[in-house]
């Protein structure tokens, strides 16, 4: 248990400054900034696939963080699954104005900044992915592919149908009912 207490702490201190930041203070803010950006800006180097795109897109990410913090729940996510949620929309957002599905080529990853976590964080991540992984593993093939392709690849639904070659409607339907049994194998449900 003494492992996970670093982990633990740097958790509450970002709880804690998120719930300043909706509050409107601007050095909670540039905290929230000096804590995450590494992390956020290798999200959005990911998907939009340039740097200076995934710098602006970064800016953004920020702006929404400001405006939207005082909505932050720390009982339905832990603050960076929230952070990290808001840079992977809002750059997929970016991806698909400029026509295109995200991507995740190893050069994107290449050029991101080594802000690698403690071994702590990162095993506790990788029992995270873990079950994830595992819990896309019991969905329908449909399902399993349809929501890789969605949340890792960054497609749109309309993408998504025609890729499977099914209606936009059966492809909602399948993602949605995905992601049920997904938060309910993962015990969130």
């Amino acid at each position: 248990m003494s492992q996970s207490l670093p982990a633990d702490t740097a958790r509450a201190e970002l709880v804690g400054l998120l719930d300043r930041v909706g509050q409107g203070n601007r050095d909670a803010l540039r905290d929230v900034y000096d804590r995450t950006s590494a992390k956020l800006f290798g999200i959005a180097l990911r998907i939009c696939g340039e740097r200076e795109a995934a710098e602006d897109v970064l800016q953004d990410i920020y702006l929404k963080v400001w405006r939207r913090a005082g909505r932050f729940d720390a009982t339905r996510a832990s603050p960076i699954t929230w952070l990290a949620t808001i840079a992977r929309n809002t750059a997929i957002d970016w991806r698909r104005a400029h026509n295109g599905p995200a991507m995740l080529g190893d050069d994107a990853l290449a050029t991101v900044a080594d802000d690698r976590a403690g071994a702590d964080v990162m095993a506790e991540d990788a029992e995270t992915r873990a079950r994830i992984f595992a819990c896309i593993a019991t969905l329908e093939d449909k399902r399993a592919t349809a929501i890789r392709a969605a949340f890792f690849d960054g497609l749109s639904y309309p993408q998504l149908a025609e890729r499977m070659a099914v209606p936009l409607g059966t492809m909602k339907s399948w993602v949605r009912r995905g992601l049920i049994e997904l938060k309910a194998c993962l015990g969130h449900g």
